[in-house]
């Protein structure tokens, strides 16, 4: 350690020695006097090594520029949209349209009163809109995860 190290509190840096700067020509008395600038200092530091692009730039040209890839991915996220559309219709079409079918079959069923209204007013009547706000609301959910996971996917960085 030296003694410079020494008188320094524990915790602190070091102070660095100033650098000199460049040292102004001579100037002769033979020559006429001009004024000179010293010379520009140059910083040079090292660059990081990176690609021309990146896989997400690459992805977003192929989106942009509509090629086949993009057409792919697009084609993705359209698939799984419809899927989900389909899912979603399905148990509605059970759910709803399977209760007339509940009704023939098991007319008991249907014959039952609550409140001195029959079930199936009830069910088709009532409990059919709470059921149906339910289902937009996960399909407006599950639909908005879909399409983030599109943008996850072309935003991914490159491992």
């Amino acid at each position: 350690m030296t003694a410079a190290e020494e008188q320094q509190p524990a915790g602190r840096p070091v102070e660095a020695a100033p650098v000199p700067g460049p040292h102004a020509p001579q100037r002769t008395q033979t020559a006429p006097q001009r004024t000179q600038t010293p010379p520009q200092r140059t910083r040079i530091v090292l660059a990081e090594v990176s690609r021309s692009g990146s896989r997400a730039d690459r992805t977003r040209s192929e989106l942009a520029q509509q090629t086949r890839v993009g057409e792919t991915l697009v084609q993705g996220l359209m698939r799984a949209q419809l899927s989900l559309a389909l899912r979603l219709s399905l148990l509605v079409l059970i759910g709803l349209g399977g209760l007339p079918w509940l009704f023939a079959i098991a007319p008991t069923v249907g014959r039952v009163t609550v409140l001195g209204v029959n079930l199936p007013w009830l069910l088709l009547g009532v409990a059919a809109f709470p059921f149906l706000i339910v289902v937009g609301w996960a399909y407006v959910r599950l639909a908005e995860r879909n399409e983030q996971d599109f943008v996850d996917l072309v935003q991914r960085p490159e491992r």
